[in-house]
């Protein structure tokens, strides 16, 4: 009876184990996105491309995607290593344009719209040897919160690090 009391118990813990490990499994995955945030300071949404270069890198790095909503048919994606932009998703295109090294800069506006290339498809992820392609980004905000509508295409300051 006791044996039976004692296995009862550790399939129960065992269940547990599994759904919070369910919970958990996005840390798991090689790459992700997370969620949209919203940086009203410099009016733009956010969110972070998370990603191991190989499966058994020991972390996730990551880059930036931002979405301004003064230019809505563009995700692009930052590098805070290097503190520059390295190409954008073409949302209506549903294709990435990545930029020459020559021309990946720290803001948008030293970058002229012809050093974009044609939108094609996701590139690899970064670091990656393997060829394994990035994920397209999830789907941007359609609002921006109330009162705070852009001014202009370009924020001052490194995405997601506030001045």
């Amino acid at each position: 009876m006791r044996a039976v009391k004692y296995i009862s118990v550790a399939a129960v813990l065992a269940a547990t184990l599994l759904v919070a490990a369910g919970l958990e499994a996005a840390a798991f995955r090689r790459h992700y996105y997370s969620r949209w945030s919203y940086y009203p300071q410099r009016t733009y949404h956010y969110s972070y491309y998370y990603y191991k270069p190989y499966a058994s890198y020991p972390k996730y790095d990551y880059h930036y995607c931002v979405y301004y909503p003064s230019r809505p048919k563009y995700v692009y994606y930052y590098n805070p290593y290097q503190k520059s932009y390295w190409g954008r998703y073409d949302l209506e295109q549903k294709g990435y344009s990545m930029l020459a090294e020559a021309d990946r800069k720290p803001t948008l506006t030293e970058i002229p719209e012809e050093a974009f290339p044609e939108p094609s498809t996701m590139p690899a992820i970064p670091e990656s040897e393997d060829g394994e392609q990035m994920a397209a980004p999830p789907a941007p905000p359609t609002e921006t919160p109330e009162g705070d509508q852009p001014e202009g295409d370009q924020p001052e300051g490194a995405p997601g690090d506030p001045q």
